[in-house]
C-alpha cells in the first residue's frame, strides 16, 4: 500500500506543475504583450534617433490608442478563429482562409469600385458597409455550410474542397474586373486589398468589440466540448457530444471572426497561421483553456511590436501585413514542409 501511495503523489504534483506551467506561460505571454502595447504607446524616436517615453495625450496618441484596439481585435479574432478551425479539421496546416471569405472581400471590394469608382473605396469603413460587408461574408458562409451539410453525402472535406474552388472562382472574377477599371480606381483599391491597422474607423471598435465579446463568451463556455472535438467525431459521438451540430456551430463562429476581421482590417491570410502554431508550442497544453487566449496574446505582441518596429525603426514605411504574410509563408515552409513537424 505505501508502494502504491508513494506512486500515486509524483503522479499528482507533475499534474499540479503542469497546471502551474501553463497559467505561468499565460501570465508570462500577457507581460511580454503588454509591454510591447506599452512600448508601441508611449515610446517614440526623437530628434537625436534615440528612443524617449512620451507620455502627451494628443492626438497622435488617440491615433496609436485606436491601432492598439484594432490590434486587439484582430488578433482575438484571427487566433480564435485558427485555433478553433484546426480543432474542427484534425488539420494544423489549414486555415479559415480556405473557406473562400478572403476571397469574396476582395470581390466585394472590387465590384463596388468596377462600379462605383474610388468613391467606394474612400466609404470603405463606414459603419453601413462594415456591416454589409460582415453580413455578406457570414451569409455566404452559412449559405455554403447548409449547402454542403444539408445532403446525403455531407462531409467536413467536401466543405474545404467547395470553399477551394468557390474561393478560385472569386479570385478569377476579381481579376477580370481589376483588369478593366482605370488605373487611379485600380490603386485605390489596391490600399483595401492589404491589411491595414492604422487607418481603422472609429466608430467601428465598438460593434467590432460586441461582437468579438459575444464570439468569445460562447467559445470559452464551450472549451471542453472543444476539447473533445480533438477526439475525432466517433469518440466525440460516443461520450454524449453532437458532432454535427458543435461541427456547424465552431464554423458559424469562425465565419463570424474572420468576416469581422478582414471587414474590420482587411485580409490577414497567414497571420492566424502564425500565431496558433506559435499558440501550439508555448501553451505548455494542447487543450484549449490554453492554446485560445496563448493565441491572442502572441497575435498581440506580433502586431504591436510589428507596428513599433514600422513605426521607429522603418519610420512607416511599408506595411506590416505584408512582412507579416512573407514571414507566415516562410514558417509554413520552414515548420511544415522542410522540417515535416508533427504540429
Amino acid at each position: 500500500m505505501a508502494v502504491s501511495d508513494a506512486s500515486a503523489a509524483p503522479s499528482l504534483d507533475a499534474g499540479r506543475s503542469r497546471r502551474v506551467s501553463w497559467r505561468a506561460r499565460l501570465a508570462i505571454a500577457a507581460a511580454i504583450a503588454g509591454g510591447a502595447v506599452a512600448a508601441y504607446l508611449l515610446l517614440r524616436t526623437g530628434a537625436d534617433d534615440a528612443l524617449k517615453w512620451d507620455f502627451r495625450f494628443g492626438p497622435s496618441f488617440e491615433r496609436r490608442l485606436r491601432t492598439v484596439a484594432a490590434i486587439v481585435l484582430a488578433a482575438f479574432c484571427q487566433g480564435v478563429a485558427t485555433v478553433l478551425f484546426h480543432s474542427v479539421t484534425h488539420n494544423r496546416i489549414l486555415t479559415p482562409s480556405i473557406i473562400g471569405l478572403d476571397a469574396l472581400y476582395v470581390l466585394i471590394q472590387t465590384v463596388g469600385v468596377a462600379i462605383v469608382g474610388a468613391r467606394f473605396v474612400d466609404n470603405s469603413d463606414s459603419l453601413l458597409q462594415f456591416l454589409l460587408q460582415t453580413a455578406g461574408m457570414v451569409l455566404f458562409a452559412g449559405l455554403l455550410y447548409r449547402w454542403m451539410f444539408s445532403g446525403r453525402f455531407s462531409s467536413l472535406f467536401l466543405l474545404l474542397l467547395a470553399g477551394v474552388v468557390i474561393g478560385l472562382a472569386f479570385r478569377a472574377m476579381s481579376e477580370f474586373l481589376q483588369r478593366l477599371i482605370s488605373p487611379s480606381d485600380f490603386d485605390a483599391l489596391q490600399i483595401k486589398l492589404f491589411g491595414r491597422l492604422g487607418s481603422v474607423n472609429t466608430d467601428l471598435l465598438p460593434i467590432a468589440a460586441v461582437i468579438c465579446l459575444v464570439v468569445g463568451v460562447i467559445v470559452w463556455r464551450r472549451r471542453h466540448i472543444l476539447d473533445v472535438l480533438l477526439l475525432g467525431r466517433e469518440s466525440a459521438t460516443s461520450l454524449g457530444v453532437d458532432h454535427k451540430r458543435e461541427l456547424t456551430l465552431a464554423l458559424v463562429l469562425i465565419a463570424v471572426l474572420i468576416s469581422v476581421s478582414t471587414a474590420l482590417v482587411g485580409p490577414l491570410t497567414f497571420f492566424g497561421f502564425i500565431v496558433a502554431t506559435l499558440a501550439y508550442q508555448l501553451a505548455g497544453d494542447w487543450r484549449h483553456r490554453a492554446t485560445l487566449p496563448m493565441s491572442v496574446l502572441i497575435g498581440i505582441f506580433t502586431l504591436a511590436a510589428g507596428q513599433f518596429i514600422i513605426h521607429n525603426v522603418f519610420y512607416a514605411a511599408g506595411t506590416l501585413t505584408v512582412i507579416i504574410e512573407f514571414c507566415g509563408g516562410a514558417a509554413f515552409l520552414a515548420i511544415l514542409l522542410l522540417r515535416k513537424g508533427n504540429l
